[in-house]
């Protein structure tokens, strides 16, 4: 066999991404792409990069962003030209959204095949344009230099200064890689050297003073930064259920209601906002408001600015000074009041254990009616909720059911993922699978989880297909099943549309059985309808795919 320059060019270049801290490549089979592909599976091999190989470029687009998303660390996805390219364009969108480091390596047709009509060639360079930090149209392998390419790519990715966005926050790279034949050939022999990730410099910190009447706002992916700025200027903190900052003292507990209070909600003069809250009108209602200080902490490609006047920061810091202990405390009195308890009550075992037939008797029939007491989505974002510790992941879809648990669940401090760049419904499976084997890569025996309901599941279904040489991530995907889009139900079109033409354009009614496509897909299936039931499936131990099915009314 001999060589090919399109074969040393991808073997060196992923030698460069490896050296610079990439760690994880996806990968959708493709012909020219085919250097990268073998180059990729060479260093797999070796232990030099994890590589996951997914038919579908929609779902390995998503998985890439999940390994991301956990990681903090560039995920690099590989497909060939075409319709390929355009299919990672969804999790392009969400990367840029969310702030999510993403390296796009689409494989090209050389610049004369371009624009003539050729086989599987379109206009690829700048198709992801407005939501990459940057794009390199590379030039042919042996016509130019790749040398620096990888550097640079993680480096925007990351958050460097790049065209497109703002310094500090991280974001998709598209990265155009165009063969010429011979497509692939004898692999160079590399010594490859790991390293990290560059780190962007950070900028410097807004000083906030302490006089304004506040609130800390953690939207999706705010993080624990949230909870530590509530916690040294002693403000309440409004946090999302996908903040990964609901928990803490400050924590306000039905903030939704308390923002309508004119004493409370209406009285904000400050809001600092962490993330991007996506989940309630209230707070977005508060965030528009032009008498409200808004100061937003960037954390993807486009800054809030709701109200036209909103401030944005690399990051914040409080000032010193008292705190305002009248207004946290009249937050948190108001939240207590709030706060709602699902937990079922202990057993009342003095009863059960009267000599008393009648007494005995009643106390039974409270406990069986409790075991057998059907779930609804209250008591099954509850259960979920319970079950999951600091070492498992927690993903949300975009379903009915986040909205839920955002307005009933309490504070915990667990890791939480969600797609809420752009709140699609689509890459939910496949995004938590690749927060799953990122976590689970050092061996932690954590679960993940996926909380969505069953549109949400069907949009995806192809990610349920896992290749079965790859090693088995321990992943629970819990389906709350209603048989169609009910979140229409609360929409402004279920008050204006006739009830027929709501179900056929929007609840879109289903009756696909799951069971079937779990065995298709080689996955444990569970169908579960009492919280005791759900309760033992969640928490007993698992060594692979667990597909659980929760029947809820409309």
């Amino acid at each position: 066999m001999t060589s090919s320059p399109a074969s040393d060019a991808a073997a060196s270049f992923l030698a460069d991404l490896i050296a610079h801290g990439v760690r994880d490549l996806v990968l959708s089979p493709g012909s020219r792409s085919q250097a990268l592909a073998l180059a990729a599976v060479r260093l797999a091999a070796t232990g030099d990069l994890r590589v996951h190989v997914r038919i579908d470029e929609r779902v390995a687009g998503f998985t890439a962003l999940g390994l991301a998303r956990e990681t903090g660390v560039p995920a690099a996805v590989v497909c060939t030209s075409g319709t390929a390219a355009a299919n990672l364009l969804p999790a392009a969108m969400e990367a840029f959204h969310s702030g999510v480091p993403l390296l796009l390596l689409t494989a090209d047709r050389p610049p004369e095949l371009r624009g003539i009509g050729a086989n599987q060639a379109t206009t690829q360079p700048g198709m992801f344009a407005p939501w990459a930090r940057e794009q390199i149209d590379a030039p042919v392998p042996g016509e130019g230099d790749w040398t620096g390419l990888a550097l640079r790519a993680v480096e925007i990715a990351m958050g460097a200064d790049a065209p497109h966005g703002h310094a500090g926050v991280a974001g998709p790279v598209h990265l155009n890689l165009p063969f010429r034949e011979p497509l692939s050939g004898e692999p160079p022999a590399l010594a490859i050297a790991r390293g990290d990730a560059p780190l962007p410099v950070p900028g410097a910190p807004l000083l906030l003073d302490r006089g304004p009447r506040t609130v800390v706002i953690a939207g999706a992916d705010a993080g624990p930064a949230a909870e530590e700025l509530a916690h040294e200027g002693s403000w309440p903190l409004i946090a999302e259920i996908v903040s990964g900052a609901r928990f803490g003292r400050h924590l306000v507990h039905g903030y939704r209601a308390l923002l309508r209070r004119d004493e409370l909600g209406g009285a904000v003069e400050r809001a600092v906002v962490f993330g991007h809250p996506t989940l309630s009108r209230e707070v977005a209602a508060l965030l528009a408001r032009t008498d409200v200080d808004v100061i937003a902490v960037r954390r993807g490609g486009e800054d809030l600015d709701l109200n036209h006047r909103t401030r944005a920061a690399a990051s914040v810091t409080v000032a010193e000074g008292a705190p305002d202990r009248a207004w946290l405390g009249a937050w948190l009195e108001a939240s207590a009041a709030e706060a709602i308890d699902l937990s079922e009550r202990a057993p009342d075992t003095e009863a059960l254990a009267s000599t008393d037939f009648a007494t005995r008797r009643d106390a039974i029939k409270v406990e069986l009616s409790a075991v057998r007491r059907t779930l609804d989505r209250q008591l099954l974002v509850d259960a979920v909720w319970r079950a999951t510790w600091p070492h498992d992941r927690l993903m949300f879809g975009s379903s009915r059911l986040v909205r839920v648990a955002d307005g009933v669940l309490g504070g915990k401090k667990v890791p939480v993922h969600a797609n809420r760049g752009l709140a699609g419904i689509d890459g939910t499976i496949a995004t938590a699978i690749g927060i799953a084997v990122a976590s689970q890569a050092d061996g932690s025996p954590g679960v993940t989880r996926v909380l969505l309901g069953d549109l949400a599941f069907l949009h995806d279904v192809g990610a349920l297909l896992l290749p079965p040489d790859e090693t088995e991530p321990r992943l629970q995907v819990i389906v709350g099943n209603d048989g169609g889009g009910t979140i229409f139900d609360g929409l402004e079109v279920a008050g204006t549309a006739p009830a027929a033409d709501l179900d056929r354009a929007f609840y879109t009614p289903h009756s696909v059985r799951l069971e079937q496509l779990a065995l298709a897909y080689g996955w444990e299936y569970q169908r579960v309808t009492t919280r005791a039931a759900l309760e033992q499936v969640l928490t007993r131990s698992i060594g692979g795919r667990q597909l659980i099915e929760v029947p809820l009314a409309r």
